[in-house]
């Protein structure tokens, strides 16, 4: 907007109708463009300077295109990143979804036992059929993995910070080993979402190497919880060493301490079964070893919704749900609706229905066979295209070891940059997301549904003739 400006007098900057009239219709509701139009008309009247009023209506024009593209929408991820966290992580069965419509639309049961006629508890068919599918006693939901975390780690705090050692008050710690200080999505990172839930670190071992006894001589009267992380989104080779789980299980019982596992990546089934040679720990698993509670994600390994799921001793579980921090952190109807969808197929040993878990065991024939269809209907377009090989990981999190071969479509446009293609590609409807590599724009066919074959083919088709 800095083109075209001249020294204008302020009466000259238009009127919000008038900006309005000029930039015509538009699918945004009417108070969202109204909204942005009157706030940037005041920062034009704060300035020295006042643009013509065909660059302000332009500039206005390219914020409302950015504020449109924010919406949430569908996109053809092309990354080849299967549990893709920018992207939602995890899509949604078909049975899945059609419970978020069958459920999102009513009024439902959520809290009405329909026995008695009055109210009842929130997700008792859910909770009960978690604890099946993990082998524990208990299970209950809240709202994310981290939500899990916090939810244990303050209950445990709290419980522990009401006793006294010689009329003093305790400040409850967390043992924790250094090589699980794990840092997640977005920055955030485990040691400070504990410290966020009221507890006090105690790291122990270095980094690539702890002891039972380092946990061992951790332990006091100020420890109220052990807490062994899963390093999901890395792994360390060489000079290493960790307890087993079983081992830390052992002491905790011996010195009435409870031990909770955090398991991130929510792999219910053994992994291997896909083929990958890597192991993730389950639930069932980890329970079997000791662990008093294990909390995971829901929109990972399992295929559901986001979702913190804890299961494990029955106490534990009752006196989570007594914290009034629970509340806060609990479940609406869709996310109950969609995860009770999930595991009825993971119980009903249906997971080829579960996209994610689908798409890791879509064979390379297939993939190069799709390839192939592809680039045949692209033939004539001013760009050169080629079935490419590439190796990609499940992504999210998870399976940090494992890799899976792919196939790709690649494509050097001969009218534009490789950087203005993939623009194009993202600004199209639905957006296609890929990457660019080796000097070629890739699209990985193990995250494009074969379903969103023609619309790859359609969006390569317009974005390529409208670049001449």
């Amino acid at each position: 907007m800095h083109d075209r400006v001249k020294s204008r007098s302020r009466r000259e900057i238009p009127a919000v109708s008038k900006v309005l009239d000029a930039l015509s219709h538009d699918d945004l509701p009417r108070p969202v463009v109204v909204g942005l139009v009157r706030r940037e008309l005041s920062k034009i009247r704060a300035k020295a300077e006042i643009p013509e009023f065909e660059s302000i209506v332009n500039f206005i024009r390219r914020l409302l295109h950015e504020l449109r593209a924010s919406r949430l929408q569908p996109v053809i991820n092309g990354t080849g990143i299967v549990i893709h966290t920018n992207f939602g992580r995890a899509p949604l069965a078909p049975q899945a979804v059609g419970a978020l419509n069958e459920i999102g639309s009513v009024y439902a049961n959520l809290e009405y036992d329909l026995a008695t006629g009055e109210r009842g508890g929130r997700g008792a068919y859910i909770e009960n059929a978690l604890a099946l599918l993990c082998g524990a006693e208990s299970a209950t939901v809240v709202n994310n993995c981290a939500a899990a975390l916090v939810l244990i780690v303050h209950h445990f705090t709290r419980s522990k910070g009401r006793a006294r050692t010689r009329g003093a008050r305790l400040q409850p710690e967390i043992v924790i080993s250094r090589g699980e200080m794990v840092q997640i999505g977005g920055g955030f990172r485990v040691g400070e979402i504990i410290e966020a839930a009221g507890a006090k670190l105690r790291e122990i071992g270095a980094t690539n190497k702890t002891s039972i006894d380092d946990y061992a001589k951790a332990i006091g009267p100020d420890i109220a919880l052990i807490l062994k992380v899963h390093r999901s989104n890395f792994f360390m080779d060489g000079f290493v060493e960790s307890p087993f789980s079983a081992a830390i299980a052992a002491l905790a019982r011996r010195k009435r301490i409870p031990f909770v596992e955090d398991l991130g990546s929510g792999a219910i089934f053994a992994t291997e079964h896909l083929e990958l040679a890597e192991h993730e720990r389950t639930p069932a698993e980890a329970l079997n070893e000791g662990a008093d509670l294990v909390c995971f994600s829901g929109d990972k390994l399992l295929g559901g919704p986001q979702a913190g799921i804890i299961a494990g001793k029955q106490r534990f579980v009752a006196a989570l749900k007594c914290e009034p921090l629970f509340r806060a952190l609990r479940c609406d109807k869709l996310v109950f609706a969609a995860l009770q969808a999930t595991v009825d197929l993971h119980l009903n040993q249906s997971t080829a229905g579960i996209p994610a878990i689908a798409l890791l065991q879509v064979s390379k024939d297939e993939l190069r066979a799709r390839a192939a269809a592809i680039v045949s209907r692209l033939e004539g377009l001013p760009l050169r295209i080629a079935i490419g090989c590439s190796i990609v990981k499940v992504g999210g999190g998870t399976l940090p070891k494992s890799t899976i071969p792919s196939v790709t479509i690649d494509i050097a446009p001969e009218n534009c940059s490789l950087v203005d293609f993939a623009t194009r590609l993202r600004n199209w409807s639905p957006p296609t997301i890929g990457y660019i590599g080796n000097e070629r724009f890739k699209l990985d066919l193990r995250t494009i549904f074969s379903h969103q074959d023609d619309l790859v083919v359609h969006a390569i088709r317009c974005v390529s003739t409208s670049a001449q």
